[in-house]
């Protein structure tokens, strides 16, 4: 009994440390902790400074061999990152902990605290914290560099339109804009007439297009050119090239229809006016207020161009005007108007004031016209109209004048408008001086056309002062209901998404 007890009571014995001489608890080295560390370094051969790549572009650090990631300051990404730099000198210790020590992230240093194991001297296993200390370098990837060059691409998407005035474009831009269709883009160039987009990839240039077929009505035309060829792989190296033929008619065009294709919709009249360009072609008759909607292919099939260019309108002034009330329809006759009003007017224009000669009309814009108004128009009897569809004609079918949209101050409507757009960026060459005024006139196209408004991002302008949605002309406003707030993201010092700002 009393040997059991004596055996419980025992504790293990002490030593002396065989370099210092301090008591020590025994080990198989038969040395202390303090002196095991200064004759052994199990960190030695582990680089205590490291440089990583970084590409400030992208955002994106290097992965050996070839890849680029994408990590979040201290993730776990980033830390596997960084433990691969040092894979092969720690594969001879073992890896107990990691983690990061916090650095200013405008430093460009990234330190790691590590916790290694490692067996020393008569198989004693020794522990060790130590940092290494890893330098953020700057270097542009390959893609970041193709993208710089501005030379660099795969597909282009080349947009055109056969027409003299822009506003197909600049609502084309908006549309662009509002759906994010440019985020993906190497470079948007601007030319007299179109604009080339620049992709990085085949997939991308094909969204686009798909893209383009379903906001306007175009055709296209697919090509590739060779760039190069592995034979060995059997891979190939191509450029793609999208031709985009948008139809070659815009708004407040007049048009003479084929009498096939007037026939088919709802047996209009042959000379029609374009109200709108949308995902199609919005026409309407100013003689019956009939409307139809004619689609890209429809408008291939049977072709038809613009009578007159924006540069042929005139100002006229009316001199009277009333309402037709009962309008007789003929048998078949499509769809009627309900926001425009059929009125006969008697028009004169404003160059001819000294002399008596008068202009009647029928016109689509009954609703907006008064004695003493100014309306814009094409005078069709005095123009030398070179069309195939109108040398068929009756003379008798032909308007003498077809009025598209009444007049009003520009300078007075542009220093009352409170509102902007925004601009793709692009590179523009040999750009008209005319492009100001195609701009102005897309501006008031918004102002008057509701149905336009609903697809573009229109921004408040605070600099230009709120006032009421009509001026004493009665010119047509956009309602602050309609606005947008313009938002701007600030940056505060370490680069970081800081407070937003509502201007």
């Amino acid at each position: 009994m009393e040997y059991m007890t004596e055996a419980t009571d025992r504790t293990p014995g002490h030593i002396l440390c065989c370099e210092c001489g301090v008591v020590i608890s025994p080990n198989p080295a038969n040395i202390c902790v303090a002196c095991l560390r200064s004759k052994v370094d199990i960190s030695q051969g582990i680089p205590k400074q490291v440089s990583i790549s970084f590409c400030k572009q992208c955002q994106r650090y290097f992965q050996p061999p070839g890849t680029w990631i994408q990590c979040a300051l201290e993730s776990r990404e980033l830390l596997a990152l960084c433990l691969k730099k040092i894979k092969a000198p720690l594969s001879k210790v073992r890896l107990v902990d990691a983690g990061f020590v916090w650095t200013e992230p405008h430093s460009k240093r990234l330190k790691v605290k590590l916790t290694i194991q490692k067996e020393v001297m008569n198989g004693a296993i020794l522990q060790q914290v130590f940092v290494v200390d890893y330098v953020v370098q700057p270097q542009m990837c390959g893609d970041c560099h193709r993208v710089e060059a501005k030379d660099f691409w795969k597909a282009v998407v080349q947009v055109r339109q056969k027409t003299l005035h822009k506003k197909t474009f600049y609502y084309l831009e908006q549309l662009i804009l509002k759906y994010g269709m440019h985020q993906n883009t190497l470079r948007i160039k601007e030319i007299h007439d179109g604009l080339d987009f620049y992709y990085s990839s085949k997939q991308h240039a094909q969204k686009m297009v798909e893209f383009l077929q379903c906001t306007v009505p175009c055709r296209y035309k697919a090509s590739q050119r060779l760039i190069s060829q592995d034979i060995h792989s059997n891979t190939c190296n191509y450029k793609s090239t999208y031709s985009v033929d948008i139809v070659p008619i815009c708004k407040d065009n007049v048009v003479c229809l084929s009498p096939k294709l007037a026939q088919s919709l709802g047996n209009m009249n042959q000379i029609c006016v374009c109200i709108r360009v949308t995902s199609a072609i919005h026409l309407i008759d100013p003689n019956t207020l009939q409307v139809a909607d004619i689609d890209g292919s429809t408008f291939w099939s049977h072709p038809f161009n613009s009578l007159c260019h924006p540069k042929q309108l005139e100002e006229f002034i009316v001199m009277e005007c009333s309402i037709v009330r009962d309008l007789k329809r003929k048998a078949g006759a499509g769809m009627i108007s309900k926001k425009h009003t059929l009125g006969e007017v008697w028009v004169q224009k404003t160059s001819e004031m000294n002399t008596d000669k008068q202009y009647f009309c029928r016109t689509h814009l009954g609703h907006l016209l008064n004695p003493g108004d100014l309306v814009l128009g094409f005078d069709l009897a005095n123009c030398n109209l070179n069309d195939e569809h109108v040398n068929k004609m009756n003379s008798d079918r032909v308007p003498d004048v077809v009025l598209i949209k009444k007049s009003y101050d520009r300078t007075k409507r542009q220093r009352r408008r409170n509102w902007k757009l925004k601009e793709l960026a692009r590179d523009r060459e040999n750009m008209d001086t005319d492009d100001e005024r195609q701009y102005q006139d897309f501006l008031e196209d918004l102002e008057e056309d509701e149905a336009i408004r609903k697809n573009v991002n229109i921004y408040r302008d605070s600099t230009i002062a709120v006032e009421g949605d009509t001026d004493d002309e009665g010119a047509p406003r956009i309602s602050l209901a309609e606005m947008l707030e313009d938002l701007h993201i600030s940056q505060d010092a370490t680069g970081e998404e800081g407070e937003s700002m509502m201007t």
